[in-house]
């Protein structure tokens, strides 16, 4: 299976503080150094994936559990404009981001900010952020990658003017998170609040079509 190349630093540093602890103190801290590597490995792992072609889809962009499903919680986009789901990514699941819709990057944005838990209805405007804009088809869709207590660390691969594809990966956030999508109002809005979700597969969205 793939690992993303955000988990060789973390997977090298409990390799080697295992080799040292284990021939310095006692070989059992070997044994749990090579454990800790391999809990690395498995955090950091990014299977490949069948991605949903449907017209109109706005796919999940990492997989969790859904929290919001409807109206927005997050400030600066309305009610009358916007609509809102939000899914948190425990320890376990797969934490690889994928983009929701195709089309081109219009701006990514990075917010500075605290490490509340990231199931608070406030995380999604005090926590750390980085927050990208697509232009899909003359529609914009948001996606924002929210850390929380344990996520410290936001990588972000793309940048303004890219062009992506829906279900390409652009990014990881590094022990536990939450994933904001904001989609225009006109959007159906395709699952709900306790749904488990796969990225790149689970339709979250269905677009208004021109």
């Amino acid at each position: 299976m793939r690992i993303d190349p955000a988990a060789w630093p973390f997977v090298g540093g409990a390799l080697a503080l295992g080799a040292l602890a284990g021939w310095t103190v006692h070989s059992a801290l070997g044994a749990a150094g090579l454990i800790l590597a391999a809990v690395f490995l498995a955090f950091f792992r990014d299977p490949d994936r069948a991605v949903t072609q449907l017209a109109g889809a706005v796919l999940a962009p990492a997989d969790g559990r859904v929290l919001v499903a409807g109206l927005p919680t997050v400030r600066g986009f309305p009610d009358a404009e916007w609509r809102q789901v939000s899914i948190f990514l425990s320890p376990t699941d797969v934490h690889v981001n994928r983009m929701p819709v195709a089309g081109r990057v219009l701006k990514v944005r990075y917010h500075p900010g605290r490490f509340l838990p990231a199931y608070r209805a406030d995380a999604g405007d005090l926590n750390e952020y980085t927050e990208v804009w697509i232009d899909h088809d003359g529609q914009a869709i948001v996606v924002r990658q929210v850390v929380g207590i344990l996520a410290r660390r936001i990588v972000c691969r793309t940048a303004e003017g890219a062009v992506v594809h829906a279900g390409d990966r652009f990014g990881v956030m590094k022990f536990g998170s939450r994933m904001d999508v904001l989609v225009p109002a006109t959007a159906r809005i395709a699952v709900a609040v306790g749904d488990r979700v796969a990225g790149a597969v689970t339709v979250i969205a269905v677009l208004e079509q021109p």
